[in-house]
């Protein structure tokens, strides 16, 4: 079917795990950070999504935005949680 006639919105398409990319945002001895990433490694792990680390020492724009926040967590670069991360809340998030 031509896409002009489609009836799906994409924005509500379903994302394969490979499509989806989850940011952790924290820094350098930091045990909230650390227990986030424990968590974040699971769950992206067991997906198969994959994830990276910014260290917002590195970064003043990161550090601007969220210094008052860490660790914070992106799904597809908007925010999904900060301080502590619930295992089945990204889970979820991660299946839609």
């Amino acid at each position: 079917m031509s896409p002009i006639f489609r009836r799906t919105d994409r924005r509500t398409e379903k994302k394969a795990p490979r499509e989806r990319q989850v940011t952790l945002i924290g820094k350098p001895d930091c045990h909230l950070c650390e227990d986030a990433e424990a968590v974040v490694e699971k769950v992206c792990g067991e997906l198969g999504v994959p994830w990276e680390k910014k260290d917002i020492t590195r970064d003043e724009e990161l550090y601007r935005a969220y210094w008052e926040q860490i660790p914070v967590v992106l799904v597809d670069g908007a925010q999904h949680t900060f301080w502590r991360v619930n295992e089945e809340r990204l889970r979820r998030a991660l299946a839609e």
